[in-house]
């Protein structure tokens, strides 16, 4: 069963605190229903102006309303690293959050047209969905260092072709060419054994921190839940110099955690891409509520150890095991 899902979730929050209102919510999601997407530059587009509404960003009446106390001292500096809060946030794990829940979106939307017997129109979104599913895997293929079997054949067979090009070479004499065709040669080689080296860390990676997890940032102090992860860094050369990733003990070479920062502690950071050196575990368990607009579409709710529930397509989505709190027998 495709988990119901619609826009209007993502405006859940405590203290009856909303993201938007329903005049705003209603446009937004005929826009996103109507709009034409043939791209992934026009789904960011679409997407990013859904998301502009969906949220506060640093509305002092709202915050008044809310009752929600913002400790400005840790939100900027991190100590003495000279670090801010908002050199961790990512842009790129917000969007691969909202290109899931377009995912499922879509997928909702195909069950509720076979539903209503619309099987045009369940075909055409199949369609769709199918075209964002293989963009997905695509991104997730470069982004694990993995490549389709075809791809990796091609490789070879340049590598096989190139080594005898490079025999011939030497054979001739022609040694400038034999000098370009080894470079090339490495080049390949080296890229495959980065390829299969980032591959294996997926396959064996082992986290401190689960999905849904509350956790809490070792150098601004903020509540967060653990979302998304990979084995290494996978942001860009930039942005791991703004984060002094090159600092942390264990550098780029260790778990990344994509969290949710609780609005309460700052309204602008949304989505952080956090080291593993950075989070620990609050003790005791954190047992408060939690505000976030995308907490109800990711997740059914808290457990009885003031965690979260990751819904199952977030748990496919990672590979990762259902979650068992131990029962005591005491409490029994």
């Amino acid at each position: 069963m495709v988990q119901g899902l619609s826009l209007s979730t993502l405006t859940a929050s405590r203290n009856s605190g909303v993201y938007g209102q329903t005049p705003s919510w209603k446009k937004h999601y005929k826009l996103l229903r109507n709009t034409p997407i043939t791209s992934a530059n026009e789904r960011r587009c679409v997407w990013h102006q859904c998301v502009q509404s969906m949220f506060v960003k640093g509305n002092p009446n709202i915050l008044r309303q809310r009752d929600v106390r913002v400790e400005a001292g840790w939100l900027f500096k991190g100590g003495d690293q000279g670090l801010e809060a908002s050199s961790e946030g990512s842009e790129s794990a917000n969007e691969d959050i909202l290109i899931f829940f377009f995912q499922l979106d879509l997928a909702t939307r195909v069950q509720y047209a076979l539903n209503m017997e619309q099987y045009e129109i369940a075909q055409q979104l199949r369609n769709k969905l199918t075209e964002v599913e293989d963009e997905v895997i695509k991104q997730q293929e470069v982004k694990r260092g993995t490549s389709s079997k075809s791809k990796a054949q091609d490789k070879a067979i340049t590598i096989i072709r190139l080594r005898a090009d490079l025999q011939n070479a030497i054979e001739s004499e022609n040694y400038a060419l034999a000098a370009q065709l080894r470079d090339e040669i490495s080049n390949l080689e080296a890229e495959s054994l980065a390829a299969s080296a980032k591959a294996l860390a997926y396959e064996n990676a082992q986290y401190a921190f689960r999905l849904g997890q509350k956790v809490r940032h070792k150098i601004f102090g903020y509540q967060a839940v653990v979302c998304g992860m990979d084995p290494v860094c996978c942001e860009s050369s930039s942005w791991m110099e703004t984060a002094q990733v090159e600092k942390l003990p264990r550098g780029s070479n260790q778990p990344f955690y994509q969290v949710l920062v609780d609005v309460h502690a700052d309204p602008n950071l949304l989505v952080a891409y956090v080291p593993e050196d950075n989070l620990l575990v609050p003790d005791p368990p954190d047992m408060s509520l939690f505000d976030h607009p995308y907490v109800s579409f990711l997740f059914y709710g808290m457990d009885t150890a003031g965690d979260f529930i990751p819904i199952k397509q977030l748990r496919e989505k990672y590979n990762r095991p259902r979650h068992e709190i131990p029962i005591d027998p005491e409490d029994e």
